[in-house]
């Protein structure tokens, strides 16, 4: 498996080779240069095994690099009920007729993206200390890549982060989470701004690549690719759980904001797997809807961005889309460079009426919006039909997911976080806070350590010398 630039600029590389990295030299993000395909009976093969199992036949086609025992020994030490707290890793919970919950947030910082990153945690220290090396890891976080991140990453031999966050635009959970940590490799900054602001520094650093080299920076958000590649497990294993046949059909409903999670969904599709429908969810910032209802792309600025009771999809530039779009436009990465300069230079592109807008559809893309009232409506239905809190971002995509919900089509809507995050919502939804897991009760109540830093490169470059030197 060679990788290669949306944007032409890299020479095909090994899944090693583009582990440690965010963005390719050229600015653009790395893909399979071929997505790997099922062979026929292959899928189901499948059926029956355990999450780490899974992972390890499906991350074996885009990791075929690493030797075989080294990358089953991280995936066997990622994927424990001890750090999951099941044996499934990924549960499945029915909310309705052929209605499912796929619980995703039952790792260490009680949201879905602990299933990627705590498996790039192990990878990156087996890596580094393999080639005796270090990393500085520079990420954005809207609220739970953040917590993810750092959880997998503290203590880790040779690794730092610098996690960027939008200042006072968290959760009072999601910023305990973060900034109680007193780990030495652990630098929350603050950033006087909106999540666009945090990410826009992020790839600001990342394109200076002598300054990327020389403090050997690298990433853990979406942009890099084994993330995705690790969230791909997901769709596989929840497809498994709910059909009897090989050839059945179902739909997946995802809450989206950066385009990553339901980006791993699409290359499922593209592997093989039989989904019917994407569903993508967003809440009043609906960039990404309006995409794929209009063929516009039309980024917000940062005084247009909402800040919502679902806070971690208050996105507008979401960075993963560019790897849609580069298969969209039929891999041509000189169409790619022109697209983003037209959102550098005019905020938007058009592609309405095109090719690349019909392969949207052809995809199975579909979309819908949800704000406040919606989702604090489908928290209390979900509640009295079953009992089960769920968050105000698994509630925008169970509301969208039923607006698309077919007759003998399961539907999985995927869970983001547990609400024990959200507390402020679940109260005005429900009238009461929601459990929390042992361990998080006064989480806001411990001593916090960050930095308050503007949205500006300079500053963040200086944080950066001073504390990778």
């Amino acid at each position: 498996m060679r990788y290669i630039s949306t944007r032409g600029g890299l020479i095909p590389a090994t899944f090693s080779d583009i582990l440690l990295g965010g963005l390719a030299p050229d600015g653009g993000l790395t893909i399979p240069e071929e997505y790997p395909v099922l062979a026929p009976g292959e899928l189901a093969g499948w059926r029956g095994l355990p999450y780490s199992e899974l992972a390890f036949v499906i991350l074996r086609k885009f990791a075929d690099d690493l030797p075989a025992e080294a990358l089953h020994a991280q995936i066997d030490k990622t994927y424990t009920a001890a750090i999951f707290r099941s044996e499934d890793i990924t549960p499945l919970t029915p909310i309705g007729d052929s209605v499912w919950l796929l619980e995703l947030s039952n790792g260490p910082t009680l949201a879905f993206k602990d299933l990627a990153m705590q498996l790039l945690g192990n990878l990156f220290e087996y890596t580094l200390l393999k080639n005796n090396g270090c990393l500085n890891i520079l990420g954005a976080t809207s609220g739970d890549t953040g917590s993810s991140a750092e959880y997998a990453m503290r203590g880790k031999r040779g690794i730092r982060v610098f996690m960027l966050s939008p200042h006072q635009k968290m959760s009072r959970f999601q910023t305990a989470q973060m900034f109680c940590l007193q780990d030495p490799n652990i630098f929350n900054l603050a950033v006087r701004g909106v999540f666009d602001d945090c990410q826009d520094l992020v790839k600001a650093v990342s394109n200076d690549a002598e300054f990327k080299a020389h403090h050997r920076i690298g990433t853990v958000n979406s942009i890099n690719w084994a993330r995705v590649a690790a969230q791909i497990v997901y769709y596989f294993k929840g497809w498994l759980a709910v059909t009897t046949r090989d050839d059945q059909e179902v739909s997946f409903a995802v809450p989206s904001g950066n385009f990553g999670n339901i980006c791993a969904g699409y290359i499922a599709k593209r592997m093989g797997l039989p989904i019917r429908r994407l569903i993508l969810a967003t809440n009043e910032n609906n960039v990404l809807d309006e995409f794929i209802r209009t063929g516009v792309y039309r980024v917000r600025k940062t005084d247009q961005v909402a800040h919502t009771s679902s806070p971690s999809m208050d996105i507008s530039k979401a960075s993963n889309f560019e790897r849609f779009i580069f298969d969209a436009v039929g891999r041509d990465p000189v169409v790619v460079r022109e697209l983003w300069r037209q959102v550098d230079t005019h905020g938007f592109f058009d592609l309405s009426g095109t090719d690349a807008f019909r392969a949207v559809a052809r995809s199975g893309f579909v979309s819908g919006s949800s704000n406040h009232q919606n989702r604090m409506a489908i928290i209390r239905w979900v509640c009295q039909q079953t009992g089960r809190i769920i968050d105000p971002h698994t509630a925008d995509g169970v509301k969208v997911g039923l607006e698309y919900r077919e007759q003998g089509v399961p539907l999985l809507c995927l869970e983001t976080a547990l609400p024990a995050k959200f507390e402020e919502s679940i109260v005005e939804a429900l009238g009461r806070p929601p459990e929390r897991p042992a361990g998080y009760e006064n989480i806001e109540a411990l001593p916090q350590r960050f930095e308050v830093l503007d949205a500006d490169v300079g500053q963040i470059k200086d944080y950066l010398v001073r504390h990778t030197s």
